[in-house]
């Protein structure tokens, strides 16, 4: 059976290429599905928890850059936590932690992609249309994606330009048409949020950066990876947090925090309307729908080769049930109908939860590791390792803390899903410790 090595190349993928690859997951997911959210826990001070979010991110970049410049060939999330802690349940259970956060990223990009598609149309028709809507998405992006890699570096590279210039050339009408007033009172904040709601929303923003990971992902298929891993990363974290400051100072310039937050799932074509009219809300869910997509298409690449790694690492079983093809193209399959499910099942805010969730705790173990581990062989700082960790795991329990008291189910479903990603790994590796030994 083929590998994910047979269907993409090494060095397929150029600087400008991956930096689109980057950018393209973390505009789609980012700045339309999560302004509301993260203003709704914020306040008026949503656009500083993009900040502090871009350097919380900043600091989790120096270890997967660190890691992957001292090993350039090896590439992924699931090869540093295994040069970190070895063939172990800890590597198999953060890899696949990592993996299915990326998929329930995929799932609220399908969501927000309904959600601003359906603005076109009558209020009334949106609830079963979103998840129609979303699950469509999913399942055409999974039919570009068999096409190969070659695609999606070039629709990639195309909607990066188109929807970053729209958002600036949005961000600058709306500001312009708002006579330059903030609705959302940034300062003094409105909402008047505790300091726990506020790193909570910090906590979510950091999804608007985690599209970072997508370039480690990417490995060896990055043109000299050992240069231009690290720098589209620091070029993809520079741009966005660019885009999104643009972006959420428009949205304060159209909007009361109170609009804001009603119009959470859609923000930016509800700040559209009275900045620019239908024209510009036209305009936007345009420029939504581009990021979305293509966001969705970028992600399924990255999490289905990851998957394949993983398979190939003999860290998760694999069954191709039939399916002719590659491995790479198996977890095409797998990712996809996950993510249908999620999106039709699970609204935009408990996608978002879940997401930061699992996301936030595979980083923690990811700089540990190298901190344990791997600072030695990387060249990695300790203080800098030390410094993420104190951040994630900041974020992470105010995080908690909030969706605890404000929606108990998605911390249970999230602690309970965590448990089951642990035992299973757990039993699958020692089954496989035991067949080896037998043989």
């Amino acid at each position: 059976m083929k590998g994910h090595s047979d269907q993409y190349k090494k060095g397929s993928l150029s600087l400008l290429g991956t930096i689109a690859m980057g950018t393209g997951v973390m505009i789609g997911a980012g700045i339309f599905a999560l302004t509301g959210q993260v203003a709704e826990l914020a306040g008026g001070l949503f656009p500083l928890a993009f900040i502090l979010a871009a350097v919380i991110s900043g600091f989790s970049a120096y270890s997967y850059i660190k890691v992957s410049s001292a090993y350039p060939s090896a590439g992924g999330i699931a090869m540093i936590l295994k040069k970190a802690y070895g063939k172990t349940t800890v590597t198999g259970a953060a890899a696949l932690l990592m993996a299915l956060s990326m998929i329930i990223n995929e799932s609220l990009v399908a969501r927000t992609f309904g959600a601003y598609t359906m603005q076109l149309f009558p209020a009334d028709a949106a609830g079963i249309w979103v998840p129609v809507l979303a699950v469509g998405l999913i399942v055409l992006a999974f039919i570009v994606n068999i096409a190969g890699n070659k695609i999606i570096g070039t629709v990639s590279n195309i909607s990066a330009v188109l929807k970053i210039g729209g958002l600036l050339v949005f961000a600058a009408i709306a500001v312009a048409a708002s006579g330059i007033s903030l609705k959302a009172s940034i300062i003094p904040p409105s909402g008047d949020p505790s300091l726990g709601a506020f790193v909570g929303g910090v906590a979510l923003a950091i999804l608007a950066f985690k599209g970072f990971t997508t370039i480690t992902n990417a490995g060896d298929e990055v043109a000299d990876p050992k240069k231009n891993v690290g720098r589209a990363i620091i070029i993809s974290l520079a741009v966005c947090l660019v885009v999104y400051l643009a972006v959420c100072y428009a949205v304060a310039s159209s909007l009361t925090l109170d609009q804001l937050i009603a119009a959470k799932d859609y923000a930016l074509a509800e700040a559209a309307r009275p900045a620019m009219g239908a024209y510009g809300m036209w305009f936007t869910v345009g420029i939504a729908i581009i990021a979305t997509a293509s966001g969705l298409l970028a992600s399924i690449f990255a999490v289905s080769r990851m998957l394949a790694m993983l398979t190939e690492m003999k860290l998760i079983p694999h069954s191709h049930f039939g399916m002719p093809g590659s491995i790479q193209q198996h977890t095409l399959v797998y990712t996809v109908v996950i993510a249908a499910v999620l999106a039709a099942v699970f609204d935009l805010s408990r996608i978002a939860s879940l997401g930061a969730i699992f996301y936030l705790l595979m980083d923690i173990t990811i700089h540990w590791g190298v901190l344990r581990h791997l600072h030695k062989d990387v060249g990695a700082n300790r203080a800098i390792l030390v410094t993420a960790i104190g951040l994630d795991v900041i974020a992470l329990g105010a995080f908690l803390v909030v969706k605890g008291s404000s929606d108990p189910l998605i911390v249970v479903v999230s602690l309970v899903s965590i448990t089951v990603v642990v035992a299973f790994e757990r039993f699958y590796l020692q089954r496989l410790r035991t067949m080896g030994e037998q043989e």
